[in-house]
C-alpha cells in the first residue's frame, strides 16, 4: 500500500507544484516577467533616520532589501537609484540629489547590496526628478518592459508633482510601470500624488507602516510568493 501511495505522490506532486507552488522546502520563489528590467529607487532623505517601533526606518528598509534582493533570479536585469543622500549648498542642489549607484545589469545583486552599505540619509525628497532621470538615462538602450519600484517615506518636497509627470509620461511611453511603496506616510495629499503616479502607469500602490508590511509590499511588487510546504503522512 505504501508503494502505491508513493507512486501516486510522485505523479501528483509535479501538478500541484505547477498550480499551487507546492515544494518541500518552503523557500521563497520569484517570477519576473520575461525580459523585464527592474530599477529600485530608494529614499535616503533625512526623515529616514526617524525611528518606528524601536528601529530606524533606514534599518528597516536596508534589512528588507537584504532579504529580497537574493531572491531575484541572477539573469534579471536590475539596478538601484537613490535620492536624498546629499544636502547640496542650495535648495536647487538638494532637489537634484539623486544618483544611479548600481546600473541596470544582470548578476547585480552583490553590487546593489554593496552600494547600500555606504549611503547615509541627509537631504530632501526629489521624487519627480529621480523618476525623470531614471526614465531618461537609466533605461537608455534597454528594450522590453521596465519596472520602477519606488520606496519613499514622504511625498515630493521639491516643487514638482510625480502625478503630473506620470500622466505626461504615459502619453509617450507605454513600456514603463511604477510601483510605489509609501512607507509610514500620513499626509493625504502626498499619498494621493504617489498613488496617482503608480496607477496611471498601470503600477501598484502599497502603504506600509511596519517592517512586516514593508517586506510584504516589496514581495508583492516583485511577485514573490511563499511556496506551500507539502507534508504527507502514511499510516501503517
Amino acid at each position: 500500500m505504501k508503494r502505491v501511495l508513493l507512486i501516486l505522490l510522485c505523479l501528483v506532486l509535479p501538478c500541484l507544484a505547477d498550480n499551487y507552488n507546492v515544494h518541500s522546502n518552503g523557500a521563497g520563489n520569484i517570477k519576473t516577467e520575461q525580459d523585464e528590467k527592474i530599477l529600485f529607487i530608494l529614499d535616503f532623505s533625512n526623515s529616514m533616520t526617524e525611528y518606528l517601533d524601536g528601529r530606524s526606518k533606514l534599518d528597516m528598509m536596508l534589512a528588507t532589501m537584504r532579504e529580497i534582493i537574493p531572491k531575484i533570479p541572477k539573469n534579471t536585469a536590475m539596478g538601484l537609484r537613490v535620492y536624498g543622500h546629499k544636502m547640496g549648498f542650495t535648495a536647487f542642489d538638494a532637489c537634484r540629489a539623486t544618483s544611479l549607484v548600481s546600473p541596470i545589469a544582470q548578476n547585480s545583486a552583490g553590487n546593489i547590496l554593496y552600494s547600500l552599505s555606504d549611503i547615509k540619509p541627509k537631504g530632501m525628497t526629489p521624487i519627480t526628478y529621480s523618476l525623470k532621470q531614471a526614465v531618461k538615462n537609466d533605461f537608455l538602450g534597454f528594450s522590453g518592459k521596465k519596472h520602477i519600484i519606488l520606496l519613499t517615506d514622504g511625498g515630493e518636497n521639491c516643487d514638482e508633482s510625480p502625478c503630473t509627470y506620470a500622466m505626461e509620461l504615459i502619453k509617450v511611453r507605454k513600456d514603463i510601470k511604477i510601483d510605489v511603496i509609501a512607507f509610514n506616510i500620513k499626509d493625504e495629499d502626498d499619498l494621493a500624488q504617489l498613488e496617482c503616479a503608480s496607477l496611471v502607469t498601470s503600477g501598484k500602490f502599497y502603504t506600509a507602516n511596519t517592517a512586516a508590511e514593508l517586506i510584504n509590499s516589496l514581495n508583492n511588487s516583485l511577485n514573490i510568493k511563499k511556496d506551500v510546504e507539502a507534508k504527507i503522512f502514511f499510516n501503517d
